[in-house]
């Protein structure tokens, strides 16, 4: 065997791949286009293998395919409020807000933007402070730190 096993994570846009490959390299920075697809005499791009964060996609963008759901989402893992409020701003400016972290972009594709910070409060041994995070965490939209503990 010359090449080892990879695991990607598999995206059908339908008929949007050019547009979401755009506003995730604004939005998120870090997305590399390693390789793409323009198979059609439109130019239309059809297929994309990249990288968001190092994390490995490969997409299409033909039309007539499933739609996208939350029983899968993509989680980032963010530093502070500052970034985890420009992040939900931009994925649910033309999307739409969830529950405790989720949200959909303007494609369908669900995310959740979660900073790094949840993760102390929710994990805290003192039982009281953590339940206290998680219960706080059910009843947002965005996560906000600052009420994350007592």
């Amino acid at each position: 065997m010359t090449h080892p096993s990879m695991l990607k994570t598999f995206l059908w846009f339908n008929n949007n791949l050019e547009e979401a490959l755009d506003f995730y390299k604004e939005t998120l920075g870090d997305v590399i286009v390693h390789s793409s697809s323009r198979p059609e005499a439109n130019g239309k791009l059809m297929t994309a293998e990249f990288s968001i964060f190092g994390h490995e996609f490969i997409a299409m963008g033909w039309p007539g395919g499933p739609t996208f759901n939350p029983s899968i989402s993509l989680a980032i893992s963010c530093d502070g409020q500052e970034e985890t409020d420009r992040l939900w701003s931009a994925i649910t400016k033309e999307g739409a807000e969830g529950q405790c972290g989720w949200c959909t972009d303007q494609f369908g594709l669900s995310w959740q933007i979660i900073p790094t910070q949840f993760g102390e409060h929710v994990g805290n041994p003192d039982p009281e402070k953590s339940a206290y995070a998680w219960q706080a965490m059910r009843s947002m939209t965005k996560i906000i730190i600052a009420d994350l503990f007592v």
